[in-house]
């Protein structure tokens, strides 16, 4: 059939309060126009992240009623391990509440004064939390990916050149090379298996170790098995063994490709290394057993890693945001193309010339989709990564805005239903104008920034 139908029944359901114009225009001023700051029952369709916002599976609701909350030793721990190491073979898995905590953990070690981490793209915590260590994050994707409208099978790639480059250059000051799966600041867009296995071989060849920022593994398994000669009749499975084989660990948001709500975890194979970080994990998250989670948390991951490489669920997965994709196309709307795994990117800064850079026209259009139709996104350009660690401000190489699709959650007439939302903006796009930041904090500023209208000349 051409329709990929939602792979799932709908078993329980959730309301929505439906608003009007003028009350999301009062509410949006009263949020200093930053959409995080929104309530979330003030929201019609929450675009905002797909991060912990999954709907769980029968199964993980049942699992939770397992979970063993012993402070040691728990059996729900030993499941968790054994689902993980089932796809990552590493050898010390370390749950965390959430993916950013296994960063904090691994850069605090690993970072400092002085070090230089290289990545394909490295997303707002993880950049923040290489940068309270004192070391710089610097990104080396392909020159394709940095061309919105481009289409390439795996625009997240890792630019090998400039990577060999680069750790030649500062020799002895790279502790770590890290790849994003997929490339969420650069469009959702995949990375190949080509460039995963030449990237860890030529970080063991300047003698670095070699990571994964693993979030969305799953989706980037399934973009190899469709775009890489070779993988067509490879399990997704069997794609995701072979992806890590090549990494010395991984970090790990289990709120993105397992479905959970909460939760993660820090994988290593060095046995020193891994000591360290468990001495720091229970300092401040827990003990190794469970970490930050309770036993039902890493129970519903252990369930949920089983069921996030079911092929037909991926296949509806990447179908979702490239319908939208094609519908925002015939519109007229500049989107980053292919369609990425996880959401749909929007090149803000094509579709708003008239809005400059600093004038975040990002910004411009969150606001709008959320007063025109009750839609919250996300920007990821100048207000996320515009701001540098000397205090200053320049324009971020691209300003997008994201819709990321929680997992489970939305149907086809919510698609539909962004895309009007779309139609509609798209006829008073010259009318929107752009913002100031009137209050601001020193790191991660988009999550509580608040914002002023500029009028319009």
């Amino acid at each position: 059939m051409k329709t990929i139908i939602e792979p799932f029944r709908i078993k329980t359901v959730e309301p929505i309060r439906l608003t009007t114009f003028e009350e999301r225009q009062a509410l949006l001023q009263a949020a200093h126009y930053n959409t995080f700051l929104l309530k979330s029952d003030d929201v019609i369709i929450d675009l905002l992240t797909d991060s912990g916002t999954s709907a769980m599976s029968a199964m993980q609701w049942s699992v939770l009623m397992r979970g063993d909350e012993s402070y040691a030793g728990s059996p729900s721990y030993q499941r968790f391990k054994s689902a993980v190491n089932e796809l990552m073979p590493f050898k010390h898995i370390l749950p965390t509440h959430q993916g950013r905590a296994a960063e904090s953990i691994l850069f605090s070690l690993i970072g400092g004064e002085g070090k230089v981490i290289p990545s394909n793209t490295h997303f707002d915590t993880t950049r923040s939390n290489v940068e309270a260590s004192g070391a710089e994050a610097h990104d080396l994707v392909i020159d394709e990916g940095m061309d919105p409208a481009l289409e390439h099978p795996f625009k997240g790639n890792m630019d090998i050149a400039k990577l060999d480059a680069f750790l030649r250059a500062n020799k002895g000051h790279v502790p770590c090379v890290m790849t994003t799966i997929t490339n969420n600041a650069g469009g959702g867009q995949p990375v190949s298996m080509d460039n995963i296995r030449r990237t860890g071989e030529l970080a063991h060849k300047y003698g670095v170790p070699f990571f994964i920022d693993s979030c969305r593994f799953a989706e980037n398994a399934y973009f190899i098995k469709l775009r890489e000669p070779g993988f067509s009749k490879t399990t997704v499975s069997d794609i995701v063994r072979m992806m890590f084989s090549h990494a010395d660990g991984m970090t790990m948001s289990a709120k993105k490709d397992a479905f959970a709500n909460i939760g993660g975890w820090l994988a290593l194979n060095d046995d020193a290394l891994a000591e360290k970080a468990r001495s720091r994990l229970i300092q401040i998250e827990g003990f190794p057993t469970y970490g930050g989670l309770a036993g039902r948390d890493l129970e519903a991951i252990a369930q949920g890693l089983s069921e996030i490489v079911d092929e037909d669920y991926l296949a509806y997965r990447l179908r979702t945001c490239e319908y939208v994709v094609e519908q925002l196309v015939a519109l007229g709307v500049p989107v980053v193309l292919p369609a990425g795994g996880h959401a749909v990117f929007v090149d803000a800064r094509a579709w708003l010339p008239h809005i400059p850079p600093l004038e975040y026209p990002g910004q411009a259009v969150v606001a709008g989709l959320y007063e025109y139709g009750g839609i919250r996104s996300c920007e990821i350009g100048t207000v996320m990564f515009g701001r540098k660690t000397d205090g200053t401000e320049e324009a971020a190489a691209m300003d997008l805005v994201r819709l990321a699709m929680p997992r489970r959650v939305y149907t086809q007439s919510h698609a539909d239903c962004v895309v009007e939302v779309f139609a509609e903006l798209n006829k008073v796009k010259e009318t929107l104008t752009g913002f100031r930041i009137i209050e601001e904090p020193l790191s991660l500023r988009h999550f509580t920034s608040k914002f002023q209208r500029i009028a319009s000349v």
